[in-house]
C-alpha cells in the first residue's frame, strides 16, 4: 500500500537551494521505486528569513516543521548577516531555535571513510583505514543555551585597570539532559561495536564532573557496552592520531560541535558528512557543512552530504531501511567509478570525471535504478 510523508524543506542560504534540490531529486526517485509519495513544503530559515521577515526563525516555519513527518535542512549563514551586535538577528539563531523548539536534543554525525576517497584525507591511509564512528552530541543545552550577557563601564575591566566591558556565557546542564543523551549513545553502541567514549573536561569543569558521574551510573545498566572516559583535549589529539579506536562518541554541545567538525576532515571533505537531529518532535536532517557562500550559484557544490542526509531520514523517520541502503550503495558506486565534485578532486582525478552539483545528483539517481 502506498505511503505518503510530509517533508518540510529549509533550503536556507548560500549553496543551500542548490544542494537541497538534489536531495529532493533523490527522494523522488526513491518514491517512484518504493511506491511512496513525498509531499514538500518549503519554508524560511536563516539569513533569507532575516531578509524577508526580520527574524531567523519565523513562526510559520515552526508551524510547517511541527506539522511535517521530517525536516530536511540545507545550510544557513553567510558574511552578509555576520554581526557582533547582540540586538541584531543572526542566521545561527534560527538553527538553534528550531532545534530547541522541536526538542531535538540528540545530534548524530556518522564519520565513515569511503574507500574511494581515502586519498582525499590529509592523514596517512594506514591511520584512517577502518574509521567508522558516530558522534552523539547533546544539542539543546550547555553553553549555547545558557544565560549570557555583556556589561559595560565595569571597574577594572579595561586596560590598566580602567573601566571596560565584560561578557559572560553560562555552561549549565541538568541531570535529565545528560541522562537522555548518554542513554541514546549506549543504545546506539549496542547496535554497533558496543563501545562508548564519553568526552568531558572533568579535571576543570563542574558540569563535566557531573556529566561523568551520571555517565558511570548509566553504564551500570549496559554491562555489555565498554565505557571509556576521555578529556576533550586528548580526544582532539586522538582523532588525528588513532581515530579507529572510536565507535560511539558522546559529549556536550560545544565539545561536540568542535570535535565533529574535526572528525569530518578525516574523510577529506565536509561535503560527505550527513547528520540527524533527533528528540521529542519532528526530526531534522542536514549536511554537516556550512552554506559556502563563496561558491553559491556556481553549480559546483558537493550535494552528497545532503543526499546522505536523505538516507538518514529514510532510516530514522520512515523506517525505510532498504531504500536507505539503496542510497548508500548508489553513492558508493558513483564514487568507485571515479566521479568527483570539485572539493573531492586530487592530482590524479581525470578532468572528464569532475562534475557539478546537478550532474552528481543525476549520477546517484541513475545508480538507484528507479
Amino acid at each position: 500500500m502506498s505511503q505518503t510523508y510530509k517533508i518540510c524543506l529549509l533550503p536556507g542560504d548560500g549553496i543551500g537551494p542548490e544542494i537541497i534540490a538534489e536531495g529532493v531529486k533523490v527522494l523522488d526517485a526513491i518514491g517512484k521505486k518504493y511506491d511512496t509519495t513525498f509531499e514538500y513544503t518549503e519554508a524560511l530559515l536563516g539569513g533569507i528569513a532575516i531578509d524577508e521577515t526580520g527574524t531567523a526563525l519565523p513562526q510559520e516555519t515552526l508551524d510547517v516543521a511541527s506539522a511535517s513527518d521530517a525536516v530536511l535542512l540545507a545550510a544557513v549563514g553567510g558574511p552578509k548577516w555576520d554581526t557582533t551586535d547582540p540586538n541584531k538577528p543572526r542566521p545561527e539563531q534560527g538553527l538553534l531555535g528550531i532545534r530547541k523548539a522541536l526538542g531535538l536534543y540528540a545530534n548524530l554525525r556518522p564519520v565513515k571513510i569511503f574507500n574511494a576517497l581515502a586519498d582525499a584525507s590529509t592523514l596517512k591511509p594506514e591511520v584512517i583505514d577502518g574509521v567508522d564512528m558516530v558522534i552523539v552530541r547533546e544539542l539543546t543545552g550547555g553553553l549555547y543555551f545558557g544565560e549570557r550577557g555583556r556589561e559595560y563601564d565595569v571597574e577594572g575591566a579595561g586596560v590598566d585597570g580602567a573601566k571596560g566591558q565584560r561578557a559572560f556565557d553560562t555552561l549549565m546542564y541538568s541531570e535529565y539532559e545528560v541522562e537522555r543523551i548518554v542513554r541514546h549513545a549506549f543504545e546506539t553502541a549496542r547496535k554497533r561495536r558496543s563501545k562508548v567514549h564519553s568526552i568531558d573536561k572533568a579535571n576543570v569543569l563542574e558540569s563535566s564532573r557531573m556529566w561523568r558521574e551520571i555517565t558511570h551510573r548509566i553504564a551500570e545498566d549496559y554491562p555489555d557496552v565498554e565505557l571509556n572516559d576521555m578529556l576533550v583535549d586528548n580526544t582532539a589529539m586522538q582523532l588525528v592520531n588513532a581515530p579507529t579506536q572510536f565507535d560511539v562518541v558522546v559529549t556536550e554541545n560545544m565539545f561536540g560541535d568542535i570535535l565533529s567538525d574535526e572528525a569530518s576532515m578525516l574523510t577529506g571533505s565536509l561535503g560527505m558528512l550527513a547528520s540527524a537531529s533527533l528528540g521529542d518532535g519532528t526530526a531534522l536532517y542536514e549536511p554537516s557543512h556550512g552554506s559556502a557562500p563563496d561558491i553559491a550559484g556556481q553549480g559546483i557544490a558537493n550535494p552528497l552530504a545532503q543526499i546522505l542526509s536523505v538516507e538518514m531520514m529514510l532510516r530514522y523517520s520512515f523506517d525505510m531501511n532498504d531504500a536507505a541502503d539503496d542510497i548508500a550503495r548508489a553513492v558508493d558506486e558513483v564514487l568507485n567509478e571515479g566521479w568527483r565534485t570539485k572539493d573531492l578532486v586530487n592530482a590524479d582525478t581525470p578532468e572528464d570525471k569532475v562534475v557539478g552539483t546537478k550532474e552528481m545528483g543525476d549520477l546517484v539517481v541513475a545508480h538507484l535504478g528507479a
